[in-house]
């Protein structure tokens, strides 16, 4: 059995998993699903220097707390630069990585190199979506009852994390497991950057016949997947 790390994207804490982790927990395997700095439950720490590094160093410290090992991480969205970084910092902790319609930036590269956000507010903390803009383009695939639930955990996310460039010193060069899952009816982030990324890592590809948050629409498909590699 895996140990699985699930790594939520912008606006999102550890809640966007709940209709994931069942599935894992029930094919036995044990399932960490961290909210990270300055998100949803953990807004209130929101302060100037959470980025993409720092969350990466929070989720390289619980798998040395934990004393996790052979892990599998996932990530989603902007989940995937975590992803990223932790993998290069503790690569002797990683078994296989998953990037769930997931960014996979190179050293340097920002998030608006390959995403544009239409209608962010962003203050000197924080940025995100418009409640319109929630509601009518990110979560326009939920069904009404999901999209209410979701609209309600939206939070802002660290403006580093979502403007500052990655650092990724090895990242690329390491010999992975991974497998790459790309949702058709997300526009971000568009399909020729995960084909990259793939290529790059030399991943499985699959594909989910969904929008951007298939671990809301289509949750024991995805967590297949996941289990799958």
């Amino acid at each position: 059995m895996a140990t699985i790390v699930l790594l939520h994207g912008a606006y999102q804490g550890g809640w966007i998993w709940q209709r994931v982790t069942p599935h894992l927990r029930a094919a036995g395997h044990t399932v960490f699903a961290p909210t990270l700095d300055g998100c949803a439950e953990r807004r209130h720490a929101l302060r100037p220097g959470i980025d993409t590094e720092s969350h990466a160093a929070e989720i390289t410290e619980l798998l040395f707390f934990e004393d996790l090992r052979d892990v599998v991480l996932v990530g989603t969205s902007c989940g995937g630069m975590v992803l990223c970084r932790v993998a290069e910092q503790v690569p002797d902790r990683v078994g296989r990585l998953v990037l769930a319609d997931a960014l996979a930036l190179f050293d340097g590269e920002t998030l608006a190199d390959h995403v544009q956000r239409p209608t962010a507010v962003t203050t000197a903390l924080a940025t995100g979506p418009s409640p319109e803009d929630a509601a009518g383009r990110m979560f326009a695939s939920l069904d009404p009852a999901t999209k209410d639930w979701a609209l309600a955990r939206v939070t802002p996310h660290p403006v580093a994390a979502m403007t500052a460039p990655v650092k990724l010193d090895r990242f690329w060069d390491i010999d992975w497991r991974a497998s790459v899952i790309w949702c058709r009816q997300s526009p971000n982030p568009p399909r020729a950057h995960q084909e990259r990324a793939a290529t790059r890592l030399r991943a499985t590809w699959h594909e989910l016949d969904t929008g951007h948050y298939p671990m809301l629409t289509e949750p024991a498909a995805l967590a297949r997947l996941i289990m799958l590699g």
